[in-house]
């Protein structure tokens, strides 16, 4: 990891509106948590709707998106991508860093807002607040260097991690059986079964399924990243 490229990148990724941007998501969850907490529903189905299908099946993958392609694709489309590059830096290593960047600001903004409303919600009962937590985090890796890898395959990055989060995660990964394999808010959710007590959290992967598949996508999205820029570098030489 670069100091440096580290501190530049989240610079570039919390000034602007971007940083109201992700201040909307938790201050949202978290307002609505509050709300719902004085309510008389039970307490349970109530933290499983809000922290499974609002935080995690909504709010992570869209902030994942914001922060996945925010600590690249601007540097990428106004071309200061190239005085970087133009250090000696490893190219895997200016994506390591921006993706830890990624990761650690999904934490803030997502896994840590989702832990608080758990506690909100329920307290410590059935570990539900610390399971969702956990598998925000690890989901909101997963999608942090899949658009980190979108920045740099295309120009449209925005456009296609958004089809992606509100068509494919959101609506098909919910809804189709046989998608929920191959989504990422799934692997998440069965992280999160994982943590939690028994019974506690419904998760339809198998964690012996949903993590190699998590390991998978972000080791080979940031694989496949560095190559990418790498190629870049290249392109902006000729």
């Amino acid at each position: 990891m670069n100091l440096t490229v580290a501190r530049l990148t989240v610079r570039g990724l919390l000034g602007r509106r971007r940083g109201l941007l992700l201040l909307a998501a938790p201050v949202l969850l978290l307002v609505i948590s509050v709300i719902a907490r004085s309510g008389s529903e039970d307490k349970h189905d109530l933290a499983t709707t809000i922290l499974g299908q609002l935080s995690l099946g909504t709010l992570l993958p869209l902030l994942g998106l914001i922060v996945g392609t925010g600590v690249i694709a601007t540097e990428i489309d106004d071309g200061s991508i190239v005085y970087l590059l133009a250090k000696p830096l490893p190219r895997w290593q200016i994506i390591t860093t921006k993706l830890a960047v990624a990761v650690v600001t999904t934490w803030v903004f997502a896994a840590l807002p989702t832990l608080i409303a758990g506690l909100v919600l329920v307290g410590t009962e059935d570990g539900l607040a610390v399971g969702y937590a956990v598998g925000t985090l690890v989901a909101g890796a997963a999608y942090s260097a899949l658009f980190l890898l979108l920045s740099v395959v295309t120009r449209n990055a925005v456009v296609v991690g958004l089809g992606y989060a509100l068509i494919w995660e959101s609506l098909i990964g919910n809804f189709v059986d046989g998608a929920k394999t191959l989504s990422i808010q799934q692997w998440g959710r069965s992280i999160a079964e994982s943590v939690a007590a028994e019974g506690a959290i419904d998760a339809t992967v198998a964690t012996a399924v949903a993590v190699p598949l998590l390991i998978v996508v972000i080791l080979g999205a940031t694989a496949l990243a560095a190559v990418k820029l790498a190629g870049l570098t290249l392109a902006s030489e000729e």
